[in-house]
């Protein structure tokens, strides 16, 4: 009887364990001086509103805060969680109080993430949430997301728990939450989308989660998995370098390893060393097998994780401004080790896909956004249709 309560025990557990996912996700970065041109502007005393597309449904939802790129701490005094309609307005009596230890206010140490207390707050699987919250005065934003391909509402003073802001101002930007986790009572997993300006959207139309990583998780809806899906990709992200945020290999553990519930990551990610390395005239000195190995080093990181890691190919962009025949030797190079390498838990030839047939080292027209870097929609749709669901039937590998 004893053993039986136990194993019951157990049981419990680890399904309460399982019940977790993060329903949305971005990676952060540091922010740049206040008098750079792509600075993001002062929250100080203003009220910050983001529409949020969750992917899994939940009974619960809890918030993820992330100063880790910032050297100073930030203090929020008040948050709310509320419903939105089809148009992305708050629906009125649907606002919800969030909570740190019980207080309305958290202070976030420098370099630090924060995570609320759950709020019970049934949502649906694709519902769509709005968060706000007011920085306290005197605050200095030390990191936020540069882009998203969404609008975030500021505002003047704490207006909260208004439906509808007065003097709001409207950027593309993301603010302090860089995730927020569901809960439900049968099991969960996420899917970690890790890579560049593709990932992340750019050239998606702005506020219509179109996304590829957007578009992926209603895939996975309508073929019944109840998985979230967690975007952390950022623009003009390299796998070795930093600017556009820390290099993939340096913020690996924090936006992939540490997210609740993760068992597969897609990583699309490559592109910009290669070109960059054209732009600035570095490529006599490019290492191609150095970009390989820190593929290696992922697939390594992920494994000792149980985490199930699924590796894309570079898609095409002759025609990009940081194109050339030198770009595109190295660009085949590592394809080519993509797609022979048996290391990884699976392979998505998202090039095949997104190649013109007649030159293949262009994108096809049909999905290209007419910068010849970036899909749109059409084309985001595309990759969210080229992953195959097969490799995401089992969960997490045991780890080593």
């Amino acid at each position: 009887m004893k053993g039986a309560l136990l194993l019951a025990a157990l049981l419990t557990s680890a399904s309460a364990h399982a019940g977790v996912a993060r329903s949305w996700g971005v990676a952060m970065q540091a922010a740049p001086a206040a008098d750079a041109p792509n600075a993001p502007p002062s929250i100080a005393d203003a009220t910050v509103r983001q529409v949020l597309r969750l992917s899994a449904g939940g009974d619960r939802l809890r918030l993820v805060l992330d100063n880790q790129d910032s050297a100073s701490a930030l203090t929020i005094d008040h948050f709310a969680v509320a419903l939105v309609d089809a148009r992305g307005a708050v629906i009125p009596g649907s606002t919800r109080s969030i909570s740190f230890g019980g207080r309305p206010g958290v202070t976030i140490p420098a370099h630090a993430p924060m995570i609320s207390d759950w709020l019970r707050m049934p949502v649906k699987p694709l519902s769509r949430i709005a968060v706000t919250f007011h920085v306290a005065p005197g605050q200095v934003l030390g990191a936020f997301h540069s882009f998203g391909a969404a609008k975030t509402q500021l505002a003047p003073g704490d207006q909260v728990e208004k439906p509808e802001l007065s003097e709001a101002a409207t950027v593309e930007r993301r603010f302090v939450i860089s995730g927020v986790d569901v809960g439900a009572k049968t099991p969960l997993r996420t899917i970690v989308t890790f890579g560049d300006s593709i990932t992340d959207g750019v050239r998606a139309t702005v506020d219509s989660d179109l996304r590829w990583p957007d578009q992926f998780a209603a895939r996975l809806q309508k073929s019944g998995l109840n998985m979230g899906v967690a975007n952390v990709g950022i623009s003009g992200n390299r796998m070795l370098a930093d600017g556009a945020g820390l290099n993939a290999l340096a913020r690996f553990d924090r936006d992939v390893l540490a997210i609740p519930g993760a068992d597969h990551v897609i990583v699309l990610e490559g592109v910009n060393d290669i070109g960059a390395a054209w732009r600035e005239k570095r490529h006599e000195s490019f290492d191609t097998e150095a970009v390989i190995n820190a593929y290696r080093q992922m697939v390594i990181r992920a494994h000792d994780h149980g985490i199930k890691i699924i590796l894309a190919t570079i898609l095409p962009y002759k025609g990009a401004g940081y194109w050339s025949e030198w770009g595109e030797m190295q660009r085949q190079k590592i394809n080519t080790w993509i797609r022979e390498q048996k290391q990884s838990d699976g392979m998505v030839d998202l090039d095949a896909v997104m190649r013109d047939k007649v030159d293949p080292l262009v994108m096809n027209p049909v999905y290209d956004s007419g910068d010849h870097l970036h899909p749109n929609d059409k084309g985001f749709a595309a990759m969210a249709d080229a992953v195959p669901l097969a490799l995401l039937r089992q969960g997490r590998t045991p780890t080593r």
